[in-house]
């Protein structure tokens, strides 16, 4: 009971159901893993191993979760070592195994129903998983929240989605920007893309910089109902932390960070953390990777 973080993480051999591959080495992996699947929450992540001759597991963030199929499913660039190398070699039918999920998720408040999320990179994931569930929340019957969410997403190299027109109206947004995921217009979850590289409907600039023009077009009371979500690069959530203070809205962060057990005993992910006893290491697997953007940054 003084570990109740370890209590849903759970071990599991995982089949691969699909790898899709975009463009800039980036990867969907959508894996049968029930457990780990039944407990997720938009946040969290899985470490998992890439491949038999590869010790070291990977932490990837959680996209999104199906618990009656049983399936996650994660987004991942490789970059740099043998590990993500490795894990975009598998295929359908593949093996590996998943230590998961793991981490403290991101919490919605129902007196803030209008969530702004902002992804950037490979960050874009939790963001997409917490889209879901609002989304799910909103339109459940009888439902007892009017969730309005609102995803940002930014990347500096092609969005690993075939980006499209956006079919849903966001006052507030930059004219001429309309690019969207579909998945989200599907759902009825308004996006917006921002990319410095050109991209066609995208917002020319850093997601920040869209966020931070979508916050101002807004009232005091509507600033009132906001609450704000983010992941991506550390530089990224700290300008993040820095938009929403200027607005005053509240704004949770999930943090990437190197781990290697990934279940609290190593501590190599610790960060420092201000809180009311004053300034705390906390480890960013089991204490977050999810924070109060003000107490981070």
């Amino acid at each position: 009971m003084s570990r109740p973080h370890r209590g849903s993480i759970f071990l599991e051999r995982a089949r691969v159901i699909s790898q899709l591959a975009y463009d800039a080495e980036q990867f969907v992996l959508r894996l049968a893993a029930p457990k780990c699947a039944a407990y997720a929450g938009p946040g969290s992540f899985a470490h998992l191993t890439c491949d038999p001759a590869i010790p070291m597991r990977r932490p990837l963030s959680i996209m999104r979760a199906d618990a009656r199929a049983g399936w996650i499913e994660m987004l991942y660039k490789v970059e740099g070592g043998r590990g993500l190398h490795a894990l975009a070699a598998r295929k359908a039918g593949d093996t590996l195994s998943v230590l998961g999920p793991i981490g403290r998720t991101f919490a919605a408040h129902p007196e803030r129903p209008r969530t702004l999320l902002v992804g950037g990179g490979v960050g874009i994931p939790p963001l997409v998983f917490l889209a879901e569930r609002l989304h799910e929340a909103a339109t459940a019957q009888g439902a007892a929240v009017a969730w309005k969410p609102l995803v940002l997403m930014g990347s500096e190299v092609p969005f690993p989605f075939r980006t499209r027109p956006s079919g849903l109206i966001v006052p507030g947004i930059p004219a001429g920007t309309i690019a969207c995921m579909p998945l989200l217009d599907e759902w009825g979850v308004p996006s917006r893309l921002a990319s410095r590289a050109d991209f066609p409907g995208c917002f020319p600039g850093f997601v920040t910089q869209l966020a931070d023009a979508w916050l101002g077009s807004l009232g005091p009371r509507e600033l009132g109902e906001v609450e704000l979500f983010a992941c991506g690069p550390t530089p990224m959530l700290e300008v993040t932390a820095q938009v929403a203070r200027r607005h005053g809205v509240p704004c949770q962060v999930s943090l990437e960070e190197f781990m290697a057990c990934a279940v609290g005993g190593c501590a190599g992910c610790a960060v420092e953390v201000r809180t009311a006893e004053g300034p705390a290491m906390k480890r960013v697997c089991v204490d977050g990777p999810v924070f109060d953007a003000y107490s981070v940054f």
